[in-house]
C-alpha cells in the first residue's frame, strides 16, 4: 500500500476537473482527497494499492477533458497511513459563488488577450509578408524588363553584324576585281615597254653597222 501526493499545474480549476478525477479514483478502489488550491493548481492525496495510484496518474495524464490544459503533474510518494475512509472532493469544483465568476471572466479576459496579441503578431507579420512579396514583384518585372532590353540590343547586335559581313562580301569582290583590273593594265604595260625597248636595240643595232 502506498500514498502519493498529487500537484497538477496549468488550466486545471473551475471547469469540473476535480469531478473528473473523483469518477476514475472511485474505480480504483483509492481513498484521499481532491482540492483546488490558491495558486491554480489541484492537489490530489490518495492512498491504496501503487498499481491504482499508478493507473490514476496514467489516466490524468492521458484521458483528462478537453477543457482542461494540463501544464506539470509532480507525483510524492509517502508511506500508507490509512487515515482516509473513501474519496472526497474538496471545495467549488464549478463556477457557483460572484468571487468564483470573477476568477473565471478574468481567466476568459487574459486569454482574450494572448489571442489578441497573438491576432496583431499575425498581422504584422503578414503586412511584412506582402512589402516582401511587392518587393519580389517589382524586382521579377525589373528583371523582365531588363532581359527584354537585353534581347532587342541582342537583335540589333546580331542585324550589324550581318550587314558588315554582307560589306566585306562586296568588299571582297571588289578587290579581287580591282586586282584583276591592275593586272591587265600591268601586263598591256609591260607588253608596251618592252616594244619600245626592242625598237630602240634594234635602232642601235643598225648605226653600229651590226644589222
Amino acid at each position: 500500500m502506498k500514498r502519493a501526493n498529487v500537484r497538477i499545474r496549468g488550466e486545471v480549476q473551475m471547469a469540473g476537473f476535480q469531478t473528473f478525477i473523483k469518477n476514475i479514483v472511485d474505480s480504483f478502489n483509492l481513498t484521499g482527497f481532491v482540492e483546488n488550491q490558491g495558486d491554480g493548481s489541484v492537489k490530489v492525496v490518495c492512498e491504496g494499492e501503487e498499481e491504482g495510484i499508478n493507473e490514476l496518474i496514467n489516466s490524468i495524464k492521458k484521458k483528462s477533458p478537453s477543457f482542461v490544459s494540463i501544464e506539470g503533474l509532480d507525483v510524492a510518494y509517502e508511506e500508507y497511513k490509512g487515515e482516509y475512509s473513501g474519496f472526497e472532493r474538496r471545495g467549488a469544483d464549478v463556477p457557483g459563488e460572484e468571487s468564483e465568476m470573477v476568477a473565471l471572466m478574468r481567466s476568459f479576459d487574459k486569454k482574450g488577450e494572448v489571442m489578441i496579441g497573438i491576432l496583431s503578431s499575425m498581422d504584422e507579420t503578414m503586412g511584412s509578408m506582402n512589402e516582401t512579396l511587392k518587393s519580389v514583384k517589382e524586382d521579377t518585372s525589373q528583371i523582365k524588363q531588363d532581359t527584354s532590353q537585353m534581347l532587342e540590343k541582342q537583335d540589333d547586335t546580331i542585324a550589324a553584324v550581318g550587314e558588315v559581313s554582307e560589306k566585306i562580301e562586296g568588299a571582297k569582290e571588289d578587290i579581287v576585281t580591282e586586282i584583276g583590273s591592275l593586272r591587265e593594265d600591268l601586263r598591256s604595260y609591260m607588253e608596251n615597254k618592252f616594244a619600245i625597248i626592242e625598237h630602240e636595240i634594234e635602232g642601235i643595232k643598225a648605226k653600229i653597222g651590226m644589222v
